[in-house]
């Protein structure tokens, strides 16, 4: 038996939609796949879990023991969006302030749950170790160094690290021009 789900065992586990050219480890889990979408040409790999409202794009890889939560807000990864190993992206997060109790297995209403959807845009890079807060928006071809802490809004085409997260540097958009010859030559093939 192969580590990666066949396309039927993928197509059993009852996501919103899935598209072609899709690997999943066999030991990935999902919670509420019925509202995950996962593009085309995309990679899952072992031990990461996904659970809540999750957009994958296209041409994607979530490297092992990540984890996404998208609750009711939602996660959404963009094209190209590479997510490195140990990385945690949540749309949702309980209330520290002591003002309220939190954790699952006590009712909502003692909680105070923050949910605010997360948006990665086409090109972002997120290193080792990551952590993205609810509401944070990474703009297209931001890129994270490992261990950041990243919430609020990210400049594009930008090179961040630290706790919290901060520009360090641009980035080049170089990627754009290859990525029109790789669309072009992916294209000619798949005809």
């Amino acid at each position: 038996m192969s580590d990666i789900l066949t396309e039927d065992e993928i197509g059993q586990l009852g996501f919103l939609s899935v598209g072609k050219d899709v690997r999943i480890s066999r030991f990935a889990r999902f919670y509420a796949p019925e509202k995950i979408s996962i593009g085309n040409h995309v990679r899952i790999d072992d031990f990461c879990v996904l659970s809540g409202k999750i957009t994958i794009g296209n041409y994607i890889h979530i490297a092992v023991y990540s984890a996404i939560f998208g609750g009711e807000a939602g996660v959404t990864l963009n094209d190209f969006c590479n997510i490195s190993s140990r990385v945690s992206i949540y749309a949702l997060s309980d209330d520290y302030s002591g003002e309220t109790m939190t954790n699952p297995m006590v009712l909502d209403k003692y909680k105070n749950v923050e949910q605010k959807p997360v948006l990665l845009g086409k090109h972002v890079i997120v290193g080792s170790g990551c952590v993205i807060l609810p509401g944070a928006y990474l703009a297209e071809g931001a890129s994270f160094g490992a261990l950041s802490l990243i919430k609020g809004e990210t400049e594009a085409w930008s090179i961040n690290a630290g706790i919290p997260s901060r520009k360090i540097k641009e980035r080049s958009n170089k990627l754009l021009t290859l990525e029109e010859e790789f669309i072009k030559n992916e294209g000619e093939k798949n005809a």
